[in-house]
């Protein structure tokens, strides 16, 4: 099995484990980490939830008053990022340890790649070490390439062990008969387009012509679904210290917001905010988007590039940002509003 394999750690249940870690007495119970963790408190929703609560039916993004309804005897905390941050620390520092190229792709997941000669005993090998070192369990994916390493860390999920392969010669059986929706990056829009086509499989993707998928894709997307649907992917494992892309901020409302001017302070104070921690951490915005969720859940979002280029300027960046609002007909009470900054990497 020597050769050149990738391999993706990612962490069980994150943020609620650290919790448990923190509070022993936990261990077992139903957990949910969310907002300010108080599931009364209308519109805050689930960022978390402990396998235990999983199997009440709580699962991330669901309001947690509903959490509440489905586990009421749920242990329910704060999010309590800090916390979060340090321990992702650890785990990474952990990895940093083995002789392979370490790409941290998040606070709870990273890709490992290199020459391995045994990438199951390695996968044990940084399972053990992490699980020593923190105290915090982690499943892996092993592929030839990142696509089928993440894929694979999510049947890793279900093993006893913890670990997972999918290669080339197993994807297809593996993977062809499922629904497109479970490929990496293939999100229900997407999955809604390759419907109108008439592709619902990963196999029938896969065996799809390209000129049959650039009638609703641009051709480089179009490209990178048919690459994916086969089992195809980056190999490449980028060590250098991961860099956010894009920060964001939002808010939901106790209460629907109908005036405009009041719903473009709110955009004002957020993109202000924004702006406010993106400087000080020494970034510079590129881009604006704004999005906004209506009492019914409808969502959109806008954005616009910054005219003048890269600024750390908090007062370009709220305007912009009340530009980009200018986008929405605003026509639905607004329920959410966010906003989001995409930065310049320095490249």
């Amino acid at each position: 099995m020597s050769g050149v394999w990738v391999l993706h750690v990612d962490l069980d249940q994150f943020f609620a484990s650290v919790e448990v870690l923190r509070r022993p007495e936990l261990r077992g119970r139903p957990v949910v980490v969310g907002g300010s963790g108080d599931p009364t408190q209308a519109r805050t929703v689930v960022a978390t939830a402990s396998r235990e609560a999983r199997a009440f039916g709580v699962h991330s993004g669901m309001p947690m008053r509903l959490a509440a309804r489905k586990c009421p005897d749920a242990v329910f905390l704060p999010t309590d990022m800090p916390a979060y941050v340090a321990a992702s620390a650890r785990v990474m520092a952990t990895l940093r340890e083995f002789p392979v190229r370490l790409e941290v792709r998040g606070l709870d997941e990273a890709f490992l790649g290199g020459d391995i000669d045994d990438p199951p005993g390695l996968a044990a090998e940084l399972r053990a070490a992490v699980l020593d070192r923190t105290g915090l369990t982690c499943a892996i994916g092993i592929g030839s390439n990142k696509n089928q390493a993440k894929i694979a860390a999510r049947f890793a999920k279900r093993e006893p062990d913890g670990i997972a392969t999918l290669t080339g010669e197993t994807w297809m059986p593996v993977m062809g008969g499922r629904p497109v929706g479970e490929l990496w990056g293939v999100g229900p829009k997407t999955v809604r387009k390759l419907a109108e086509l008439g592709l619902a499989t990963v196999a029938e993707l896969a065996a799809a012509e390209m000129e049959t998928l650039t009638e609703r894709f641009p051709p480089r997307a179009a490209q990178w679904l048919s690459v994916n649907a086969r089992g195809g992917g980056d190999i490449e494992v980028v060590t250098e210290p991961w860099v956010a892309k894009s920060r964001s901020k939002e808010v939901t409302f106790a209460r629907d917001l109908t005036d405009r001017g009041e719903i473009e302070r709110h955009v004002r104070v957020l993109a202000r905010e924004l702006g406010t921690e993106v400087v000080a951490d020494g970034r510079q915005v590129i881009r604006v988007g704004v999005k906004v969720r209506s009492s019914s859940f409808f969502t959109q979002t806008r954005e616009a590039k910054l005219p003048g280029g890269p600024t750390t300027d908090v007062d370009v960046i709220s305007g912009a940002a009340v530009v980009v609002l200018a986008k929405f007909p605003l026509t639905r009470p607004v329920r959410l509003l966010g906003v989001r900054a995409d930065l310049d990497l320095g490249e």
